[in-house]
């Protein structure tokens, strides 16, 4: 544990403008971003007596190794600077707002030529414009079923649409008139994108406008006595009555709104939305939060807002007014109620007000959302009851066990997976507090001495941990560079200087490999070599699930109902899983390669501007080297080359 006073900055060197902070540990990663009105001021505050702090603020400053800054402008710009350095960092003592689910989205890409209606999860696109969440993607998929009748626009892949109109042919919703078909011309790409906004009109609430167009036009084809026609569009009404009802009116037609609820206690907190749009609720969210800091309920709201909208910063426009309403009522108001207020009215284009709901109809909604923040966290308590005494009881026994001095906060393991010596692959992966850091996970092909791949597996091994920590040992001294400039600018560094260190420069607290002792000797002559002497090493065997450590004749037998050992099988199978993974998908490639390959002179661009002229190996097979050479980029010997190499 570090004293915070041995890299306190000298109180001038702070200044007194507005900014965002960011506490480092002794590995240089970012474990704490904050933002201040007055940064002198807010930084005095985690310099105090440690005595007098709270517990989790004294956790945070006695982990750190320095304090970094960065003066702005503005306060809205300093909530904005904190969201995208906490999203980039995810620093672990920052509040996180865990999703409980990935919602899916109605998603209809207006950047493509031809837009398409899809689900779709994850981050968002630009370009794209959202409408949801939704609670099940099959909710979605009813809905769009329902309104192709009325507005049939295209819903199919690129593979799809792509050969549809190389061959002429529609797929089968082209033939049963719930696609209009641009694939094949028989809408003009500006008819279906128009089309395509008439959706995107009716998906935000503008319902009634297209209910009165179909009924004026069943009535005239009535009154024309073209009664199928008539009773076609009856039923495209029926279709849009269904659609609307799916989502019950809570509030006034014109009503754009966001009810947020917390419900919560000193350690974890729930959190659920409505987004409510033409007075209807459009989705629900929910999120479980662990207070990894000392906070209110109203810096809470605060964060989440900065959760739910600051994605809206990538979009403008319709998207960007769909993401963030006219109203967003909060069960507490945040402290810089004026400075979120200005900042959501710069991510609308309009007017954002930002209140807790007081009389009528929104604050029985807003109890409504409570209740279900109330379920929410009764739930998670109930799944999760004991998680977090149980991984740091599992973490104090690996400690204990391996006789470590402090508990093994990241872990890596490796595996090597292999088919009788082909196609060799190696996984890293990497829990950290117990839990999986998939996006640090890593993959290796083995290359071997001879780049033919490792005689056993101890040889893979070997090369396997040379290559990570040779990649650790490289990034901390490229990284070091950064953290000396800091050191000498007094703490105050630009916001676009280099950011995060490379990934490969945080050192694991215990490196686990997939194996007895002959796995573990490789690794320790690999660490040896390297001159690394502060990483843990151990191994767990498959058949006794006993813990070798380098060195020792006997291994580590830890109880079978232990924590611990359940923490290490489960960090030893997901090492399994990926390397399998890995290793498929390496022999998957390995024998689908193409003929084209071996084609000297005939790199990846050129085989692919091959095979999207000809459209298959098939066709590129028929043709002479007269074709081949009239490709852009081919020349008469490349082209005789290709015809030789398929005929042989």
């Amino acid at each position: 544990m570090a004293d915070p006073a041995t890299y306190r900055p000298k109180a001038g060197e702070i200044p007194t403008a507005p900014g965002v902070y960011r506490f480092r540990d002794e590995h240089g990663r970012v474990i704490y971003v904050g933002k201040a009105k007055n940064l002198r001021q807010r930084l005095a505050n985690y310099f105090q007596d440690v005595a007098h702090l709270h517990e989790r603020t004294q956790r945070m400053v006695t982990t750190a190794a320095s304090v970094e800054w960065t003066v702005v402008g503005t306060e809205v710009e300093a909530l904005a600077l904190e969201f995208t350095w906490i999203q980039q960092y995810d620093p672990r003592f920052n509040v996180k707002y865990r999703d409980d689910k990935s919602y899916p989205y109605l998603a209809v890409t207006l950047g493509e030529e031809v837009p398409r209606a899809q689900v779709m999860r994850g981050a968002k696109r630009k370009g794209t414009r959202y409408f949801g969440p939704y609670g099940h993607a099959w909710a979605i998929r009813e809905t769009l079923d329902l309104l192709l009748r009325v507005f049939p626009i295209r819903t199919c892949s690129a593979g799809v649409y792509k050969r549809a109109g190389q061959s002429g042919r529609p797929c089968l919703l082209g033939y049963i008139d719930k696609c209009s078909a641009p694939c094949v011309g028989r809408i003009s790409v500006d008819d279906h994108r128009a089309l395509v906004l008439d959706f995107c009109d009716f998906m935000a609430g503008d319902t009634a406008k297209f209910e009165r167009r179909l009924t004026k036009r069943m009535q005239e084809a009535a009154a024309e006595m073209e009664y199928e026609q008539a009773a076609r569009l009856r039923d495209d009404i029926e279709a849009l009555r269904r659609a609307t009802e799916k989502n019950a009116v809570v509030l006034g037609d014109a009503t754009d709104a966001d009810v947020f609820a917390l419900v919560g206690d000193e350690l974890e907190a729930a959190v659920q939305v409505f987004h409510v749009r033409g007075g209807r609720i459009r989705g629900q969210r929910g999120w479980v939060v662990e207070k990894v800091e000392d906070i209110t309920d109203g810096e809470l709201v605060e964060h989440l807002l900065q959760q739910v909208y600051g994605s809206a910063e990538e979009v403008d426009g319709p998207e960007a007014r769909d993401a963030v309403p006219r109203e967003v009522l909060v069960p507490v108001l945040p402290p810089d109620l004026d400075q979120v207020g200005a900042w959501l009215t710069g991510l609308r284009g309009a007017r954002v007000d930002v209140r807790v709901p007081q009389r009528g109809d929104k604050k029985e909604l807003a109890a409504t959302v409570r209740k279900n923040a109330e379920h929410a966290l009764m739930l998670h308590r109930t799944r999760r009851a004991g998680d977090l005494t149980t991984r740091s009881q599992a973490l104090a026994e690996i400690q204990e066990a391996l006789d470590l001095e402090s508990a093994p906060l990241r872990i890596e393991c490796y595996d090597i997976s292999h088919t009788q010596g082909t196609y060799q692959s190696a996984s890293m992966v990497v829990f950290e507090d117990g839990l999986p850091r998939k996006s640090e996970y890593r993959s290796f092909g083995i290359r071997g001495s001879d780049g033919d791949g490792a005689r056993d597996d101890t040889q893979a091994m070997h090369e396997v941990i040379t290559r990570r920590f040779k990649r650790y040992l490289a990034d901390r001294l490229k990284s070091g560079d950064v953290e000396m400039a800091a050191e000498l600018s007094g703490g105050e560094v630009p916001a676009d200087a280099p950011e995060e260190k490379p990934r490969f420069a945080y050192p694991p607290s215990l490196v686990v490999v997939d194996g007895g002792p002959p796995q573990v000797a490789a690794a320790k002559k690999a660490l040896d070599e390297l001159g690394i002497t502060d990483v843990a090493l151990c191994g767990l065997a498959k058949r006794l699930e006993e813990v070798w450590v380098p060195g020792d004749d006997y291994p580590v037998i830890l109880q079978r109902s232990s924590e611990g050992l359940y923490l290490l099988q489960r960090v030893r199978d997901e090492a399994h899983r990926f390397a399998i993974t890995q290793h498929r998908r390496r022999r998957s490639k390995g024998m689908t390669a193409s003929v084209l390959d071996d084609v000297p002179g005939l790199g990846p661009a050129r085989r692919k501007m091959l095979l999207t002229h000809f459209g298959s190996v098939k066709r590129l097979k028929a043709a002479s080297v007269e074709e081949i050479a009239s490709v852009r980029g081919m020349g008469d010997k490349t082209a005789e080359a290709v015809v030789a190499a398929l005929k042989g």
